[in-house]
């Protein structure tokens, strides 16, 4: 029974249970469904991209048209560059424009020589007297009304010539205003000279007593800028100055800071070293050292020794304290950047024993005289700076030795290889007559110093001093070429302008927290502000603060017939040179994209080039004028800081050595967008030297192809043969708003040789311009004085119908113009001057662009369906002859267009044609994928916001298949929300359909990217990552991407960064002193002062009363703290985090929010990762493998494809097994540290080569004669009186005494 039960109930299950078994599995596997749902495929993957790719490309060719710009600009006539042809062309016209300037200081220089001849010899008293003569002050505006003149950059007035006088002179001092007066008769010459070549820029006269005459007048503002700015402008200690009036010099600082230069001598000594400094340029060498009796150590020896004697062989062991210890011993290049790390050096004086002063002399001559013997340095004068408060003896021996070789018993007919300056320093120093001895009996020049008032024109004394040679050959007037600098801006005020700057931030700080203290949004108004900041740093109005400028001058003489024996410089007449004017004649729209010219100087410094960034967020760098040819000029595989490529040192030494041509090839890097991105391009470099300058000019050329060749366009149009040809006139093709040309190149311009006169006919034309624009821009072409084009357009307009008339002619360059004889007359002279290759190019692409200006002609029906699809709002086309053409596309059919574009309108933000970005890249990006677009939108850590426009861009090339050329660059913009809207349609759906997928670029777990060509993300699918780093988001998969060759590293050095270094503040609470500390203090000083008169009386020894006199004591040093505040506690700050600010007990978040750290900029070296797209192929595109080195990733897995005929790739990336893992790349430069110390100090390892000026005066026969014009001095006591009257000083000796005995 029981088996046929069994059985039975067997067979009776079976169907009973079938169904719900099925239903069961199926239940299984539908969650086994939902819990592991379809992967996302390759295929999904590649037919996003393919879909991406088609609809962007159909976008990108019906919106720019751009099949009709291949028909109307072929064909045309392709030919290779030449960059020898090029250069030499360059090199002679700037070397033409050059050499007028130079002829208009020429006349200058003989009108003041002249002048101030007739002054001295004349008897008559002069009308008015002195103390009713007013001059034209610059200070004071009310004496001087002007206008303004865009040639000039401001306003100024062309009648007459204004005075500047430094705040350190007076100026109604008898010489000074005897030498005012009579150079008022320069006014005549100035005038004239700018009658003769109207592109002169300013003129000026500096005196050596220091006011400086310039021309035209202006009303001073320091620096350039606010009025209340302090003037630190002296023209003395500007680089033109300095370099006319003495030769190049090597200067040996040697300063005193044995124990009695305490207190103010000590702050005097500081401020003359800083003031000589100031007097020194590129072509100078110079050290300080710092010395007392401060010894070492050496074997057995002790290198101590009395301030008679020191033992021969032991001198090389002596220990002497360099200012900055990495200088060593010897001599630095007196740049920007060494004398800002020589003057920090200076900051820290400590003051102990006594003076070795024999040590250091024979220590200083030894090292110039080794500079003499293997030519180093600057192989002409030499000098030394003694800054002392007294010396006990003359050193006769020591000078007999190294300085009187030639004729030790007859020092006034040696040849003195060294001149020696002594400073002395203190009220109180009576005996000074060895001091002046030393400087007397060694051509040089005495001073007694007691105020910070007098030093620095007491420093400058020595200038005149060494011009003495110069002066007594008389029929030698050098003429100098300056390096690049900005106007009349001091470098030594960088400094207190960033202190200011970061006050103004930390005042803005303060109120922001003010206003939302009660606020639970505090920390988002900060971030604003700070967002703010970041993305208006002040960069686009840098330059148009500073003008960059290089100067000729040349030194003016005194010529009476006594003057021999005094040998005076009257001073240095000089001109500026615009580095603008000279860029203009380097020829922009001959190179080409990527290709550029640029200048370098003797030393191997930059005078003008594309890179060459003087400025940070409107502050000059510290070290602007001073950056290397090899720091701009990049190239690949150095992956060390400095280790610089072998053949580009090569040709640099071509070039500063100025060889007739030279050329080289080269596979260079390049960075661009702010050191964002990078790009890499073999060329080829041709130079020339530009006659009569230390300059040289090099062209850089790209080269392409398997030949190494780069090609351009040759196309233009004869304005006169336009009708003829086309039956239209060439003002035709240039009608509408909806264009505009290249604001820095120089089309067309007209100038006036009388700027004082206008002609009947420009006074109409004057008023007729005016009547229609009553405010004309700052970037105008003009008449000066006469007439104003608002815009480089109307210009243009008014050039072209010029020159469509009979009779026209394409004119000369005034400085051209002014080499021919012009009479001096009252006539005004009309001139004007078109670069007709330029302007015949211009013509041509204005007729092959006319269509793109009218909607009707470059659209067809489909026109509004693209539009609301794809949401563009602009097309723009623009022509190697700097053209550009627009059309805005309204969102709403029924809104008018505005009549003038706003301040963010593509038009106003990129004017500047094959100079723009998206152009240099469009270009790249046709040797990567011919036909595609670029696309791109600014880099921001932000993210995207609704008003972000994606920017697309392509390049027409043009020609046969063997020479192609760029004619323009067609391109596009629309709304970041449109493309992110396309973007997110096609990734949210399977294979690029319309059906829904199970995954796709929507769900949780998957992330989504457009990345460009440089890392950077385009779209994605939360839009607050657009415009971000990759790596900054997805560091891992970046990391990835590099490591599979999808992306290259490119390690780029930027030798032109600013760092900043934490400052100190101080607490002047421990400044007051107690009385009996005060009674300590003088004891001390009274004890000093007996010991010093007891020893200069021949009672003690030095070495005794000395080390007595002053013990090796801490002076007054005020207590320091750090700025920053302790590490915020960041659980409390969640805690508090939307509280309201006044409701935190605690200063950290003040502290952490609001305080600022003080900062001082310097100049430094920063290194930057930056990354190029490389290829994408069937072993990169996908990544599915383990992890093991990230905590929190078990594996990572991405998929990527490209976006063909777009410079963007696709990048899909599975997060499910690699979540809150943080791991982040960054483009940010990173400061590179040297174990040698400062930037300064690195470079001084480097030692590269430079050429010397040629022109070399050091010494001269009758200067010998020169007899008691050496310095002044105090009236003098002998030894027994001095004692007398220390005695009677130090009257309370004994009680001093009594009360040190107390004290110690």
């Amino acid at each position: 029974m029981s088996q046929t039960w069994s059985s039975s109930s067997s067979v009776d299950l079976r169907p009973r249970y079938r169904p719900a078994t099925l239903l069961f599995v199926f239940i299984v596997f539908q969650r086994f469904r939902c819990v592991v749902p379809q992967e996302i495929s390759l295929s999904d993957v590649k037919a996003w991209s393919d879909k991406l790719s088609f609809e962007l490309l159909q976008l990108g060719n019906y919106v720019t048209n751009i099949e009709k710009f291949q028909e109307v600009y072929d064909p045309v006539e392709i030919k290779i560059n030449d960059g020898k042809g090029l250069v030499e062309s360059m090199a002679k016209n700037i070397e033409n424009m050059l050499s007028s300037k130079v002829d208009a200081i020429q006349r200058i220089m003989d009108v003041a020589e002249s002048t101030a001849l007739a002054a001295s010899t004349t008897d008559a008293m002069p009308e008015p007297p002195d103390e009713e003569y007013e001059y034209k002050d610059a200070k004071n505006h009310s004496h001087i009304p002007t206008s303004y003149s865009e040639h000039f950059g401001g306003k100024v007035n062309l009648n007459f010539s204004a005075v500047h006088v430094p705040t350190t002179v007076y100026g109604r001092a008898k010489e000074v205003l005897k030498a005012i007066r009579w150079s008022e008769e320069l006014d005549s010459t100035f005038k004239n000279n700018y009658r003769t070549d109207a592109s002169l820029s300013w003129q000026y006269f500096g005196s050596s007593t220091g006011f400086m005459r310039q021309y035209p007048a202006l009303n001073w503002k320091p620096n350039g800028s606010d009025v209340h700015n302090p003037d630190l402008f002296d023209c003395r200690t500007r680089s033109w100055y300095i370099e006319a009036a003495t030769s190049p010099k090597d200067v040996l600082i040697l300063v005193d800071t044995s124990g009695s230069m305490t207190g103010m001598r000590k702050e005097i000594a500081r401020h003359v070293v800083n003031n000589i400094l100031d007097t020194l340029g590129n072509n100078d060498y110079v050290n300080i050292f710092k010395f007392s009796n401060v010894t070492e150590m050496v074997g057995h020896l002790t290198t101590s020794f009395d301030n008679n004697f020191v033992p021969s062989g032991i001198l090389k062991c002596l220990f002497v304290l360099q200012a900055v210890p990495c200088f060593g011993d010897g001599l630095v290049q007196a740049n920007l950047a060494n004398i800002r790390e020589l003057k920090n050096g200076m900051a820290e004086m400590n003051t102990e024993r006594i003076a070795n002063f024999s040590m250091i002399l024979t220590y200083a001559f030894d090292l110039l005289e080794e500079y003499r013997a293997e030519r180093k340095g600057a192989c002409c004068n030499q000098a030394i700076m003694l800054i002392t408060d007294g010396v006990p003896d003359n050193y006769k021996e020591i000078f007999q030795r190294y300085n009187w070789a030639n004729n030790p018993d007859n020092p006034d007919q040696a040849d003195m290889p060294v001149r020696i300056f002594t400073y002395i320093i203190g009220r109180e120093v009576a005996d000074v007559r060895d001091s002046r001895w030393m400087a007397c009996a060694n051509r040089g020049y005495f001073v007694h110093l007691s105020t910070l008032a007098e030093v620095r024109e007491q420093v400058l004394n020595y200038i005149s001093v060494m011009a003495r040679p110069l002066v007594l050959n008389l029929t030698m007037h050098p003429t100098i070429w300056t390096p690049v600098y900005a106007d009349i801006a001091d470098p030594k005020i960088t400094d207190w302008l960033w202190d200011k700057k970061e006050r103004n931030d930390q005042k803005e700080r303060y109120w922001i927290y003010r206003r939302n203290k009660k606020s639970m949004y505090l920390e988002d108004e900060l971030a604003q502000y700070v967002k703010r900041i970041r993305k208006h740093p002040n960069l686009a109005g840098d330059m148009y603060k500073y003008r960059l400028m290089t100067s000729v001058s040349m030194p003016v003489f005194d010529r009476r017939e006594n003057a021999t024996r005094i040998a005076n410089l009257l001073g240095v007449a000089g001109t500026d040179v615009p580095v603008d004017d000279i860029k203009q004649l380097m020829a922009p729209h001959l190179l080409g994209v990527h290709g550029y010219a640029f200048i370098v100087t003797n030393n191997g410094f930059i005078l003008t080039h594309p890179d060459l960034r003087p400025v940070f967020q409107g502050i000059l760098k510290p070290a602007y004028n001073s950056v290397d040819m090899a720091e701009v000029e990049l190239t690949e595989g150095d992956e060390e800081p400095r280790l610089f490529n072998e053949l580009l040192l090569k040709f640099r030494e071509d070039v500063i050595y100025q060889k007739d041509h030279s050329d080289a090839h080269m596979h260079t890097k390049y960075h661009y967008d702010g050191v964002k991105r990078v790009g890499k391009m073999k060329r080829k470099y041709d130079s020339a030297r530009i006659g009569n300058t230390p300059f040289t000019v090099v062209v850089s050329l790209p080269l392409h192809g398997a030949y190494d060749t780069t090609y351009s366009i040759h196309a233009s149009q004869d304005i006169r043969r336009m009708k003829t040809d086309t039956g239209k006139e060439a003002k035709d093709y240039f009608k509408g708003k909806n264009w505009r040309i290249h604001p820095d190149w120089l089309y067309c311009k007209f100038y006036r040789r009388n700027p004082h006169k206008l002609s009947s006919r420009m006074k109409q034309l004057k008023h007729n311009i005016n009547k229609h624009h009553k405010t004309p821009q700052k970037n105008s072409y003009y008449f000066e004085n006469s007439h104003t084009f608002p815009t480089p357009e109307d210009s243009l307009r008014h050039f072209l119908e010029r020159a469509s008339q009979p009779g026209w002619n394409w004119g000369k360059m005034p400085y051209e113009s002014s080499s021919q004889n012009v009479k001096k007359s009252e006539e005004t002279t009309e001139g004007q001057y078109c670069d007709k290759k330029l302007f015949d190019s211009l013509i041509f692409d204005g007729a092959k662009t006319e269509w793109f200006a009218d909607p009707k002609t470059s659209r067809n029906e489909k026109g509004q369906e693209f539009h609301q699809r794809f949401g563009f709002t602009l097309s723009f086309v623009a022509t190697r002859s700097g053209l550009t053409r627009w059309q805005d596309f309204l969102l709403n059919d029924e809104e008018e267009p505005p009549s003038e574009p706003g301040p963010d309108h593509f038009s106003r933000l990129y004017p500047r044609a094959i100079d723009e970005i998206w152009y240099k890249r469009a270009v790249e990006q046709y040797y990567v994928q011919a036909g595609s677009f670029v696309f791109s939108i600014p880099i921001d850590d932000d993210g995207a916001e609704n008003t972000t426009l994606v920017t697309a861009s392509r390049a027409v090339f043009v020609g046969n298949s063997s020479m192609k050329a760029p004619a323009a660059v067609v391109g596009f913009q629309m709304t970041h929300t449109a493309f992110q809207g396309l973007f997110q349609n096609i990734t949210f759906a399977c294979n690029g359909g319309g059906k829904q997928c199970e995954r796709h670029c929507g769900d949780n777990d998957t992330d989504c990217f457009l990345v460009d060509n440089h890392g950077y993300i385009v779209a994605a699918k939360d839009a607050s990552d657009a415009g971000r780093f990759l790596g900054d988001v997805h560091g891992l998969v970046m990391r990835s991407l590099i490591e599979r060759d999808v992306f290259e590293k490119i390690t780029v050095f930027d030798y032109q960064a600013v760092c900043f270094r934490d400052m100190a503040e101080t607490s002047d609470g421990n400044i007051l002193l107690t009385p009996l500390k005060s009674l300590a203090i003088a004891a001390s000083w009274l004890y000093g002062q007996m010991a010093i008169a007891m020893a200069r009386a021949g009672f003690w020894s030095w070495d005794y009363a000395e080390a007595v006199a002053y013990p090796n004591e801490p002076e007054m040093e005020l207590e320091k703290f750090e700025t920053q505040a302790p590490p915020l506690d960041m659980e409390k700050l969640k805690e508090f985090k939307r509280k309201p600010a006044a409701e935190i007990k605690d200063d950290q978040i003040y502290d952490k929010l609001i305080r600022i750290k003080r900062t001082r900029p310097e100049p430094c070296d920063q290194k930057v990762d930056l990354y190029l797209l490389r290829n994408i192929t069937p072993a990169n595109q996908v990544l599915d493998d383990p992890n093991t080195d990230i905590t929190g990733c078990e594996y990572l897995k991405y998929m990527v494809q490209p976006v063909n005929s777009t410079n963007m790739i696709l990048l899909v990336i599975d997060n499910r097994a690699c979540q809150n893992v943080i791991f982040r790349m960054s483009v940010e430069p990173r400061e590179v540290t040297s174990i040698n110390g400062s930037l300064a100090c690195q470079k001084t390892l480097s030692d590269l080569p430079r050429l010397k000026p040629s022109s070399c005066i050091r010494s001269h026969p009758k200067e010998s004669e020169i007899k008691d014009l050496c310095g002044g001095a105090s009236s003098l006591l002998d030894r027994g009186h001095l004692l007398w009257a220390r005695l009677v000083a130090c009257g309370i000796l004994v009680p001093t005494l009594v009360v040190k005995f107390l004290l110690s």
